[in-house]
């Protein structure tokens, strides 16, 4: 089995948004729509306080609370793991939004521009007018990972086939690749490192994985 999950060392983020402005550039996500964000948060008690950055988006889920709400079968998910949406079945119910434990899913109604009524030459050269009044989110770039596994590349190790934040993280926060795979970039980082699912409690299993300290629980 393959089981693709991102994995984003919290000892490493430092929060320079470069995952998120390309993965905004490469999906030409609209204003306001950002499938890649990172938190700025804050914890310990003063004086022994410091800013943590947490990078966040769909956690394509093992059991996907979305995937159960979507009326239309929009929603599905993929035997590698990867949670995607099909815009051409999708009815803009936003069913899936309300489900979504990790505020992962945008929707607009119609198409909105950076800069008045009209896209920029950049805008437009990127627009996807099918994503207007359905469902987005991070799709971990799956149509990146399969032409680049059918040229027989490795997503997580070969640039080509990995997603696009993984591949500008300046601090080499994110990686990626197939959690199966003992070989692979994410297994061994897991193995050696203490790490944390968001709302697990949730019973989601999420494909996003934080590593917060070194050794094992």
């Amino acid at each position: 089995m393959t089981r693709y999950v991102m994995v984003a060392d919290l000892r490493r983020c430092v929060g320079c948004q470069t995952c998120t402005a390309a993965c905004k550039e490469g999906n030409g996500t609209p204003p306001g729509v950002q499938w890649r964000r990172v938190l700025d948060l804050e914890s310990g008690t003063y004086p022994d306080v410091r800013r943590v950055f947490v990078p966040v988006g769909c956690q394509h889920c093992a059991n996907p609370p979305c995937l159960e709400v979507c009326p239309s079968t929009a929603t599905r998910q993929r035997p590698d793991g990867i949670v995607t949406i099909d815009y051409d079945l999708c009815i803009g119910c936003s069913y899936c939004i309300m489900a979504c434990p990790y505020d992962a899913r945008s929707l607009v109604d119609r198409a909105v521009y950076a800069f008045g009524d009209a896209p920029t030459p950049a805008e437009a050269a990127r627009a996807r007018h099918q994503t207007s009044g359905v469902a987005t989110k991070c799709t971990f770039c799956a149509k990146r990972i399969d032409a680049g596994v059918a040229r027989g590349l490795v997503p997580g190790k070969d640039p080509e086939a990995t997603p696009l934040c993984v591949n500008s993280c300046i601090s080499g926060a994110l990686s990626f690749g197939d959690i199966d795979d003992p070989a692979g970039p994410v297994a061994g980082l897991l193995a050696e490192n203490q790490w944390f699912r968001m709302h697990e409690s949730e019973g989601t299993e999420p494909g996003f994985y934080y590593i917060w300290d070194k050794g094992t629980l």
